[in-house]
């Protein structure tokens, strides 16, 4: 059943305003919300700390400890890999959602999502699912009862797998390849295929410790598994959580959210056709829940200022043009050392770095146009917090303004 049709057109400001609420950034919600919020889209853990950074944007009162203690204790929140192979925060009442519904039902799709494999595929002569099951045999043996981070869960376990491989299979997985200085081939494969049990509920990551994020199993972390669930209905709820987000949207927006090929979301998208309204924006047919056309449509008023971490839900819309001025995208999405934005009455104002040095947080602020007094004094107390969060005792905000 196709979406039905309509003439709905909508302008930048409706579409931001829509974003800002569906993402908790008009008005802070009370901390008794935190796993609703955090359950939106899920919160990306990359780098690490700014899934606390992003929840404090969202709600008030939250501490460093009282996430802890959701995730290590109460284990309410859920850690593991997740969309584009990244690390997520997201409650685990609603693990299905962000693992099985994540998950590409086909092995090209699969392929996709974790990126780079291919290669090495080729040279052992073996196809994805292979490698996954013969990972999904092993995991149990090497990682019951214990907690271990990638480098030394990916030995162990490629050392197993390599006694069940063939003589010319062992000798391209136990020769170095191309992904580690002197890692094996086999070793880098096993570290892809991580991805995928994360998304099979097989396993998850724990609390880190120092500077590593260890694997557990997942049914060992919560003392059982995740409930039985429908794939076609987790993708379904998935697409309708994104386009909550993130809608008005297209295929191609939420393949590139969630790390695939527009070609391979039918899975997602079909099943959830007949409940969306085509809406005409930036001159394009884009798509949003039939459910939120009139949330879209309501005008929505941002003020104050929230600083957001690299990473950030709300920077992950794929029509950077909504939200960024094209002159200044680059200096906020980066391959790697991503800055924060300054988000000042719904606009990204500007970007942010910190830097700790003993019990003092610097945290400079670069605008990308003149920053009126009023939204200066508004970051200097949202940048308190901040520093608390990043176990500083005091806070030094500058202010590197553009040039006039």
């Amino acid at each position: 059943m196709a979406a039905r049709e309509s003439s709905v057109s909508v302008g930048t400001a409706e579409v931001i305003g829509f974003r800002l609420h569906a993402n908790n950034l008009l008005s802070r919600r009370p901390v008794g919300d935190l796993l609703p919020v955090a359950g939106v889209c899920a919160v990306q853990n990359s780098p690490p700390g700014s899934a606390l950074l992003a929840l404090a944007a969202r709600v008030d009162g939250v501490t460093g400890e009282h996430v802890d203690h959701l995730v290590a204790q109460d284990k309410s929140l859920l850690q593991t890999w997740c969309m584009r192979g990244a690390p997520f925060v997201f409650p685990t009442a609603d693990g299905p959602v962000f693992t099985s519904g994540v998950l590409p039902t086909t092995e090209a799709a699969r392929l996709r999502l974790i990126g780079g494999v291919g290669p090495a595929l080729d040279t052992l002569g073996m196809e994805l699912d292979e490698v996954v099951e013969r990972t999904v045999a092993q995991i149990g043996p090497v990682l019951s009862q214990r907690a271990l981070a990638i480098g030394e869960l990916g030995t162990e376990l490629a050392t197993r797998i390599a006694d069940t491989l063939t003589a010319a299979q062992r000798a391209a997985w136990e020769a170095p390849g191309p992904y580690g200085a002197n890692q094996p081939l086999g070793e880098a494969v096993v570290h892809f295929c991580l991805r995928i049990l994360t998304l099979r509920g097989i396993v998850c990551l724990a609390p880190r410790t120092g500077n590593t994020a260890p694997f557990v199993l997942l049914e060992e972390w919560l003392d059982g598994p995740l409930p039985e669930t429908d794939p076609a209905a987790d993708r379904a709820t998935l697409l309708r959580r994104y386009l909550r987000c993130y809608g008005p949207a297209s295929r191609g927006a939420f393949a590139a959210w969630l790390g695939v090929r527009a070609g391979d979301v039918g899975p997602w998208w079909d099943t959830v056709a007949a409940e969306l309204t085509p809406v005409e924006y930036d001159g394009r047919r884009r798509w949003i829940h039939s459910e939120d056309l009139a949330e879209l449509r309501t005008a929505h008023e941002a003020r104050g200022v929230r600083l957001l971490p690299p990473g950030d839900p709300y920077t992950q819309s794929r029509d950077r043009d909504t939200i960024v001025d094209p002159k200044y995208q680059r200096a906020v999405w980066k391959t790697a050392g991503a800055p924060g934005v300054v988000l000042a009455d719904g606009a990204v104002a500007g970007s942010w770095r910190s830097r700790k040095s003993g019990r003092t947080l610097t945290l400079t602020v670069t605008p990308f146009q003149p920053m009126s007094s009023r939204l200066r004094a508004l970051a200097c107390e949202e940048a308190a917090p901040v520093a608390v969060l990043r176990g500083a005792a005091d806070i030094d905000v500058r202010f590197d303004d553009p040039a006039s």
